[in-house]
């Protein structure tokens, strides 16, 4: 994965990790990082004015993670966004992991790719200029 996150986040959540979120061996299980990632996606898109029912929408096509040391129950995590790459129907999403009792050092680190696609068909669509206006901010 290339780190594309020098720059400063475009988006940043708060979640708590919850009791259920941990698997037999006491730390949180490695799919509950791709719902981590899935929350704060739709809470950024939500706040950029992302309707929930349109003509096109985002859809996940390709997504990964790097865990670099467990996450346990009670902890509070900030997950932030950085974008990269836009093409004609795509973007990157990379994300970064963090703990409040070790706010500087992550704990993940992910990415996916989000093609833009028509509700109708599924087919990929150019991206929205108000998708495409993320990368002039």
């Amino acid at each position: 994965m290339a780190d594309n996150t020098n720059s400063a986040p475009v988006f940043s959540c708060a979640m708590p990790v919850r009791w259920g979120d941990m698997d037999a061996y006491g730390h949180v299980n490695n799919t509950l990082y791709f719902r981590y990632f899935e929350e704060a996606r739709f809470q950024w898109m939500l706040k950029e004015g992302m309707p929930l029912k349109s003509d096109t929408h985002p859809v996940v096509v390709t997504i990964g993670c790097t865990f670099l040391r467990p996450l346990f129950y009670p902890e509070d995590l900030r997950i932030d966004l950085h974008i990269a790459e836009p093409g004609r129907s795509s973007f990157m999403i990379y994300y970064k992991v963090y703990t409040a009792a070790q706010p500087g050092a992550a704990a993940a680190e992910g990415y996916s790719k989000v093609v833009w696609v028509s509700s109708e068909n599924g087919k990929s669509v150019p991206l929205p200029d108000a998708v495409r206006r993320w990368f002039d901010q």
